[in-house]
């Protein structure tokens, strides 16, 4: 990445914890995915989590909006416990955004309608105020021009920035990337890591799953190492890249950073 792109990284605005998770584990069936996570995020905290392929990362950040089910330790988002208590998971899911790999789309609705209908069903908005909003996160990620057409017609940068444009109109208090760039076409992964910048800009919580590394370096306050569904090491970018300290850690980014 270019080092214009660089966002001041200073420490959280908040001291407010808005995630925090103890002791949580994560079967699927036989499988221990997760094991004994352990995690707190403060407001405005932007945290970037990696390691390979199988190590826990995704499901953990599934888990935090309940798309996943720990079954053991708690997580608490914005003072409210994920239980199996309903009302509780619709709670932080209004207030948690979610960007897929796969950009997960209506194909069937326009731009404009995929953006207001989670404000016009969940926040119970009108519909012209919240087309209003669709258009103000559109032309926040740079598409507004793309409103009419449908998700088919619109590059894979596109689509993604529209995905992420779509999270926004439900003003969350915390945005989750689960690689949101792994899909995309090389020459179209930088407009999107640039939207993503101006959110870290503009102070969002986030929480990214994702081996973009310039992108950690320039952006996140944590950097987070998983393997074996265990967070194996978390620093400041500078030290998880200068000084890595489990050997895991060390092996993943001599594989990665050439």
């Amino acid at each position: 990445m270019n080092d214009n792109t660089t966002v001041e990284i200073q420490a959280p605005a908040s001291e407010h914890e808005i995630i925090k998770i103890v002791g949580m584990h994560k079967w699927f069936d036989d499988f221990h995915v997760l094991k004994d996570i352990n995690l707190s995020v403060k407001k405005g905290e932007r945290i970037v989590i990696c390691g390979p392929s199988g190590s826990g990362k995704s499901t953990l950040i599934r888990c935090i909006n309940r798309l996943e089910e720990h079954q053991r330790g708690s997580i608490i988002v914005d003072n409210i416990e994920l239980t199996n208590d309903i009302k509780n998971v619709e709670k932080i899911r209004a207030e948690v955004g979610m960007v897929f790999q796969h950009f997960n789309l209506f194909p069937h609705l326009t731009i404009m309608d995929n953006l207001t209908m989670g404000p016009i069903w969940v926040r119970k908005l009108p519909r012209s105020e919240a087309e209003s909003l669709a258009m103000y996160y559109l032309e926040k990620v740079h598409i507004a021009e793309q409103a009419k057409k449908f998700p088919g017609q619109l590059s894979g940068g596109q689509q993604q920035r529209v995905a992420i444009a779509r999270s926004l109109c439900m003003k969350p208090k915390v945005m989750l990337f689960d690689e949101p760039t792994s899909a995309l076409d090389p020459e179209m992964v930088k407009e999107v890591l640039d939207v993503m910048i101006e959110l870290a800009r503009d102070g969002m919580t986030m929480l990214v799953v994702s081996h973009e590394m310039g992108f950690a370096k320039s952006v996140a306050h944590r950097v987070l190492f998983m393997d074996f569904g265990q967070i194996l090491e978390q620093n400041t970018p500078e030290e998880f890249f200068s000084n890595p300290r489990h050997d895991r850690s060390k092996l993943f980014l001599s594989q990665i950073l050439h």
